[in-house]
């Protein structure tokens, strides 16, 4: 038995690692458990290296168009297997980074499969591939435990993953060589970042939706203005329907697609991308001996991250949705300050950006216009396009929208959604606003600097009260 821990993570990924680090900087002793990629999926297979990628699509969609700036590029091409290499390298980087930051902060790394076989205390198993100096297979004990185990693809009846036909976001973002043309099943983030990457390599893209709108968690009418400029770019875009039926063949898949009304249509292609969620890693690490209590295939937590066994946290995506990596790291910081006696706020929800880097690019933060009404608010909506914006006429891209809604008694900020260039940079502004409880006078006094692309957040609040100067 090792020496025990006041707090032990199973999981490095953004909220595991997260966690550790700001446990140490409390004086904890603190230890995290990884069996297999240091810094999780995120950096390695997830938000970083889909970056990477869709970065190179950026540069090469420029590139194409560089008449439309008075410039030349003639004979331009690409090399997929250059593209994957540096958004590979840049995975590796991040990786390593995390391994720096825990080492730098007295943080041990355990390294294996961990099992929680009583309340406070965790079997390791040994793993392959363990960085040096990390501690292997023993056993473990802690006042304290946090799972930060993720998710992964949620795997759908008759569109298993194989790794060759059928892919997840994993094989995805290695291939071998691009395929001519792709099915993507599913309109989250997820497969509408992949659908954007591989349309603007010039691959034939179908995205697939169950329900009546893309990007499904977005406001409608954000939803909607995106839907345009994905049908313009060449993909085709079915809603209201089901894969019901793939074949495989030799070298590429043949789907049934059934719509709401039953009519059904087939679409072959190289390769398909199942992108229908993802499922909580709650299995194999003892919980259910525990008795810890599970909600839609997560953990159930309060807005600490506590379970309902005393001792045992979640944080992250096994915690629950939204699944995002700034919602796991914030999870863990007040996961860990309420375990080191410090009062944080609990963890809320509403106040939680959502990003999506495809092209173009979108952003929201708080309620939509529609879960607003259905709360019962009366509510005030500002728009204003890019397209009356002088920044985003000079850069090229002025297709796009921002929108803000605020509840007409108090002047409160109830949500604000971005669809447009670079605009997963400019949420944070409202995300500020949102927590120092700013209202719509606040927001109109402030001054915006000239010329920005945020100078629509601010038009955007104006519009909501018949004030709006350039529209």
């Amino acid at each position: 038995m090792a020496d025990a821990y006041d707090i032990l993570i199973i999981g490095s990924g953004p909220g595991g690692y997260v966690a550790a680090i700001r446990a140490a900087q409390l004086g904890l002793k603190v230890g995290v458990i990884e069996r297999s990629y240091l810094g999780g999926i995120c950096p390695n297979w997830g938000c970083i290296p889909t970056k990477a990628l869709l970065r190179s699509a950026e540069v090469y969609h420029q590139l194409t168009h560089a008449s439309d700036y008075g410039l030349s590029a003639k004979d331009v091409t690409f090399d997929a297997a250059a593209i994957v290499k540096r958004s590979r390298g840049i995975a590796n980087q991040m990786s390593n980074g995390v391994g720096f930051l825990l080492k730098k902060n007295k943080v041990d790394l355990i390294w294996g499969q961990a099992t929680i076989t009583a309340a406070g205390k965790i079997s390791v198993k040994a793993t392959d591939n363990p960085p040096k100096n990390a501690l292997g297979g023993d056993d473990y004990a802690a006042k304290h435990i946090i799972v930060a185990t993720g998710a992964r693809p949620r795997a759908l009846p008759g569109m298993e993953p194989d790794g060759k036909l059928i892919w997840t976001y994993f094989e995805a973002m290695n291939p071998r060589e691009l395929p001519k043309s792709l099915l993507v099943v599913g309109s989250g983030a997820i497969g509408i970042e992949f659908a954007s990457f591989y349309r603007t390599m010039g691959v034939e893209v179908t995205v697939v939706e169950i329900l009546p709108q893309i990007l499904p968690v977005e406001d409608e009418e954000i939803a909607a203005h995106a839907r345009k400029r994905f049908e313009k770019q060449g993909i085709k875009i079915i809603t209201d329907a089901k894969v019901s039926k793939v074949t495989k063949d030799k070298n590429s898949v043949t789907a049934t697609i059934e719509a709401k009304d039953g009519k059904t249509q087939e679409i072959k292609a190289d390769r398909l991308i199942s992108a229908a969620g993802v499922v909580g890693n709650v299995e194999d690490i003892g919980l259910e001996k525990l008795g810890v209590k599970f909600e839609r295939g997560t953990i159930a937590v309060d807005g600490y991250a506590r379970t309902n066994i005393p001792g045992i946290y979640a944080i992250g995506d096994v915690a629950g949705a939204p699944m995002l990596a700034h919602k796991a790291e914030h999870e863990g910081v007040i996961c860990v300050e309420q375990i080191a006696g410090k009062k944080p706020h609990a963890m809320d929800k509403l106040k939680i950006p959502g990003c999506t880097y495809c092209a173009p690019q979108i952003a929201s933060v708080g309620l939509t216009e529609k879960k607003a009404q259905e709360a019962g608010y009366d509510i005030a909506v500002g728009r204003f396009p890019f397209l009356a914006n002088g920044k985003a006429i000079a850069l090229g891209e002025p297709e796009g929208l921002a929108k803000t809604i605020f509840d007409k008694k108090t002047g409160q900020l109830l949500g604000a959604h971005l669809v447009g260039p670079e605009v997963t940079e400019l949420i944070q502004g409202f995300v500020v606003a949102m927590n120092l409880e700013t209202t719509e006078e606040e927001l109109i006094q402030a001054v915006f600097p000239h010329p920005t692309i945020s100078e629509t957040m601010h038009e955007s609040v104006l519009n909501a009260y018949e004030r709006a100067i350039h529209v």
